[in-house]
């Protein structure tokens, strides 16, 4: 993939903000340790900053916000309308696209709306009851990195996944129990990078799946025939473009043996530790982990500001 922003950082004032309130908060640190240390390498000034809400105060002169707070806060849209509001650049998506992404509920409307191939789905409400040919998915809505996702196999795992899914809110998302090939796309501006395959060594990819070293393997690239390759990254570009997403992301999806796919979602902040998916995609396709946030943080700067 070609570089088209070296050299942007050099003496650039970065606000790097990580952490948040949310349950992906040890992840988040994570991600902006790593981010940090390659702002620093391609010479930016770095200021980092431990963000759990909104009564924060940027450093003067600040010219981005490099935004690695996943899941709630920095994930879900509040972020950017503050920074907006304060008429500040910072990477990722915007306010709106960041929230419709960050819901699953409406991410799935935006899908079959566009004809993003995803699997069959409905909502459920407190107090209603999970009427759903089981095995079956739920999931809380608003929350990432598998948090709050439950495969119901018999009747007697429904009250135990509701009710740990109704703590996040009002509304939970059943889904169809598709089987198939895990497999995520990263998403640079118009272009998808090499196709990710996931293997869990032992159940699906969770979040201790997600964030222990070891725990899984990666096939980059996946595996896959050409034809199917650019099918599979055609519908990662097609679920971004249906949100009208435009800097960068990660697609999650499945792919079955007869060649169904599932696109079951999208991250606008993907993880970025040293086993995140995006930065194993991105140094296949060429760009190393510095010039990945480089690229990141030109995209970002192209956006314009409300």
């Amino acid at each position: 993939m070609k570089r088209n922003h070296e050299g942007l950082l050099k003496d650039m004032p970065v606000a790097l903000m990580m952490g948040g309130p949310g349950k992906e908060r040890e992840v988040s640190l994570r991600s902006g340790a790593a981010v940090s240390g390659a702002l620093r390498k391609c010479g930016a000034r770095v200021t980092e900053m431990d963000v759990t809400g909104p009564g924060f105060q940027l450093p003067e002169a600040t010219r981005l916000v490099f935004n690695m707070i996943h899941g709630t806060f920095g994930e879900d849209g509040e972020l950017q309308s503050l920074l907006d509001a304060q008429g500040v650049a910072y990477t990722g998506e915007g306010a709106e696209g960041s929230q419709t992404a960050f819901d699953k509920i409406a991410t799935k409307a935006c899908f079959e709306r566009a004809g993003v191939p995803t699997c069959s789905w409905q909502i459920i409400r407190r107090g209603d009851s999970l009427d759903w040919k089981i095995p079956c998915v739920v999931k809380a809505p608003r929350q990432g990195s598998s948090v709050g996702v439950h495969l119901i196999h018999s009747p007697e795992d429904i009250p135990a996944a509701l009710e740990d899914c109704f703590q996040y809110g009002d509304q939970v998302l059943v889904e169809e129990f598709f089987v198939g090939r895990e497999l995520t796309v990263g998403i640079i501006g118009d272009q998808a990078l090499p196709i990710v395959e996931i293997i869990p060594h032992e159940g699906f990819y969770d979040y201790e799946h997600k964030y222990t070293k070891g725990a899984s393997e990666y096939r980059v690239p996946a595996p896959l025939a050409s034809d199917l390759t650019e099918k599979i990254q055609s519908a990662a570009l097609a679920a971004c473009r249906s949100l009208a997403l435009e800097v960068y992301s990660r697609v999650d999806i499945l792919l079955a043996a007869d060649g169904r796919l599932n696109v079951l979602e999208i991250n606008t902040i993907p993880g970025m530790t040293e086993t995140s998916l995006l930065p194993k995609a991105a140094a296949v396709a060429g760009l190393d982990f510095s010039a990945l946030c480089e690229e990141i943080a030109g995209l970002s700067l192209s956006k314009k500001i409300p």
